[in-house]
């Protein structure tokens, strides 16, 4: 069996808290169907940090593994990363399904993140594309995945660390032993901070 023979895993959701669906900070609130909190194992050690929710049931209401999903659980496996040890949460917790405010709707949803981080308490941090990249240094001249990669930043007293975004590696497929190698950086430093 290959990497690409092996089944993917459908994250649970983690219900959103009652703050959350009810915000109306920014004019995602008047075009979302629902808020999505996070994915994965809630009491994780590391959170993953994504641009925003893509598509995540077709119209029958069935969950489904998009293409972001995938290529991240992929880029996991080969890196050696236990899907059990990682939360999957967003700088957005809306799909933005037309044209938006984007500066305005990520200052809106930053109270959101925040709040994650004081309750989960990760031990690490790990960020996927420029959004995010840009969002958590906003102060920093530039502020890219390709700037920020292969090393690790402190954000809120965590380290974190970059890659590019999973969509990107999916449609640009010469990135994807980058990615790998990301994803392993975040493997070891896993490894040797359950070592300390």
């Amino acid at each position: 069996m290959t990497l690409m023979d092996e089944p993917f895993t459908i994250l649970p959701e983690e219900a959103a808290p009652p703050h959350a669906r009810q915000c109306d900070r920014c004019e995602l609130s008047g075009q979302r169907t629902r808020v999505i909190w996070g994915e994965g194992n809630p009491d994780a050690p590391i959170m993953m940090i994504l641009d925003n929710p893509g598509a995540r049931e077709d119209r029958q209401g069935i969950e489904f593994l998009c293409g972001t999903r995938e290529t991240l659980q992929l880029g996991m496996r080969e890196a050696g990363l236990d899907i059990g040890s990682v939360y999957v949460t967003y700088l957005l917790k809306c799909r933005p399904v037309r044209a938006y405010n984007k500066p305005a709707a990520r200052e809106a949803c930053a109270s959101h993140l925040l709040l994650q981080l004081q309750q989960k308490r990760p031990l690490l941090l790990f960020g996927f594309g420029n959004v995010v990249a840009e969002a958590l240094f906003p102060w920093r001249e530039e502020a890219s995945v390709k700037v920020l990669r292969g090393s690790w930043h402190d954000y809120q007293g965590i380290p974190v660390g970059f890659s590019y975004h999973p969509l990107a590696v999916r449609r640009r497929p010469n990135l994807m032993r980058l990615f790998v190698e990301d994803l392993s950086a975040l493997a070891a430093r896993w490894k040797k901070t359950r070592e300390m």
